[in-house]
């Protein structure tokens, strides 16, 4: 294993493989350097000597730049390199498609086909709360409905908790309302309890309205205040659910009908070397099988925009993605914060420096498709192909974003480690080795070998082979730890 790597021809920096100590020689592009000072796993060592104010140089761009005179062979972070990130922005439209390489199979897997068309990698029975008031009472349905009816032939039941449907105006009271429909028409879920209190503003009868069409025999609704036994009615109406759902199977389904969800959380110095190049890798190759991804985390774009601007594939997505960039930007602005306002203390701690620094490894798990949609926050997906969707980059409201629009599945790379999962199977893929040996019980796959001894081609087909697995059934960590959860994005005021 090489002590260092640069990525980009032009780059004027290295990253770290472990951790090294001052005086080490490294061997960059065979020339040597010795260090200046210790430089810990995944952070950045200057390659050249490079001038005050002049660009930081990594994945062949820049990611911001030194506040003063840096010497080959010393370690750039925080210390003394700064954003270049500003406000809002004027882009031009310069369409720049690449063609995908990878050919089209004809697999299949092993999924649920719902009445609608839709398909789901589970068969799960849920209770949605219209409202955060009732998730006591419906974890008390869910426990007495398992003690009644003994083994259970689905996949799991549980209880989707959230905090809201009350006590929120405007756009926040309408994206709770949306998302929970989302949720209920998921096909993921063989059967779906709709349980609200009777008090809140997110009233059953509008929320059914909201909801739309839906499939009558897996989809049921109870209002606690309108019963007398609240918990008795709610175990009844889920023995209806299950009834039904004891009755689906698993069938041969293209994988063009897979969704699939772009999410990094916990970054660090290796996630634009190992993990999100690979999931960049598996994007291009899904979709060349006519199946779907969504990359979302809006902030962690900034920097990196263009490259998802310039693979647009008309004017109409263009315009839309630049809407995507500055509608966030503003957000920030709004409430008098800075665009550039992250990494996160583990991202920092891990090498990552900049938020340009986070975003040009955060975009790669795009891979160089074309983007043929932009989706507002809480909207179902319209196209297959690679997606944008409009969500912030914490990793509960993130990935509950991407599940919502339709996902069966999301990909959550991560360096740091994290055991949380949303509603639908979180694939935790690590960024390096360490921390897929340190953490079993919370990484599922291991990126990490790609800078010890796989190819990229290698990895890639044994990761298509484990998420072709996931969807045929085998649960991942956060499943078999049953730590799932639903966040909802709240931009304004709580009465």
């Amino acid at each position: 294993m090489k002590d260092v790597i640069k990525i980009n021809k032009n780059d004027n920096v290295a990253v770290a493989l472990r951790n090294l100590k001052k005086d080490d020689i490294v061997k960059v592009e065979n020339e040597s350097i010795c260090l200046k000072e210790d430089v810990k796993r995944g952070h950045k060592i200057a390659v050249k000597n490079i001038n005050s104010k002049e660009n930081i140089i990594k994945y062949g761009f820049p990611i911001g730049h030194v506040t003063c005179d840096v010497l080959e062979g010393q370690w750039i972070h925080t210390h003394n390199a700064k954003t270049n990130l500003e406000g809002i922005k004027n882009y031009n439209f310069s369409q720049k498609l690449i063609k995908n390489v990878f050919k089209n199979k004809n697999l299949t897997f092993k999924g649920y086909r719902r009445e609608n068309g839709d398909v789901g990698i589970r068969n799960e029975l849920w209770i949605v709360p219209t409202v955060g008031c009732i998730n006591g009472i419906a974890d008390k349905v869910v426990e007495k409905f398992k003690a009644e009816v003994g083994p259970l032939y689905i996949d799991n039941t549980l209880v989707l908790k959230h905090n809201y449907g009350c006590s929120q105006l405007g756009e926040d009271h309408a994206s709770t309302r949306t998302i929970l429909a989302d949720v209920v028409k998921h096909p993921n879920a063989g059967g779906v309890l709709v349980m609200g209190l009777g008090c809140e503003n997110n009233k059953m009868s509008e929320f059914k309205e909201i909801l739309g069409d839906y499939d009558k025999k897996r989809v049921k609704f109870l209002v606690a205040q309108e019963v007398s036994d609240e918990i008795g009615e709610g175990v009844k109406l889920l023995k209806e659910l299950y009834k039904n759902m004891k009755n689906d199977k698993r069938e041969d389904v293209p994988l063009s009908e897979l969704k699939i969800g772009l999410k990094c959380g916990g970054s660090d110095g290796f996630s634009g070397i190992t993990a999100n190049p690979l999931l960049g890798k598996f994007s291009d190759w899904l979709i060349a099988q006519g199946g779907t991804t969504i990359l979302t985390e809006v902030p962690e774009m900034f920097g990196a925009e263009t490259l998802l601007m310039n693979r647009a594939k008309n004017r109409k997505v263009f315009d839309k993605t630049v809407h995507l960039i500055n509608d966030f930007k503003e957000y920030f602005m709004k409430y008098d914060q800075p665009i550039y306002e992250n990494p996160s203390p583990g991202n920092k701690a891990g090498g990552i420096t900049t938020l340009e620094d986070k975003s040009l490894g955060c975009t790669q798990k795009a891979g160089i498709e074309t983007v043929v949609d932009v989706l507002e926050y809480g909207e179902k997906l319209r196209e297959k192909g690679l997606n944008l969707l409009s969500a912030p980059g914490n990793d509960l409201v993130a990935a509950s974003a991407l599940a919502s629009s339709g996902c069966q599945i999301v990909l959550f790379t991560t360096g740091r480690g994290t055991p949380f999962g949303s509603f639908v199977p979180t694939m935790k893929i690590s960024t390096n080795s360490q921390l897929y040996k340190l953490k079993p019980h919370w990484i599922d796959f291991n990126a990490g070998a790609l800078v010890e001894d796989k190819s990229m081609d290698s990895l890639l087909d044994e990761f298509i082979q484990y998420v072709i697995k996931v969807a045929n059934g085998e649960l991942v960590n956060n499943e078999k730890n049953n730590f799932k959860e639903i966040a909802i994005f709240k931009r304004g005021v709580t009465l």
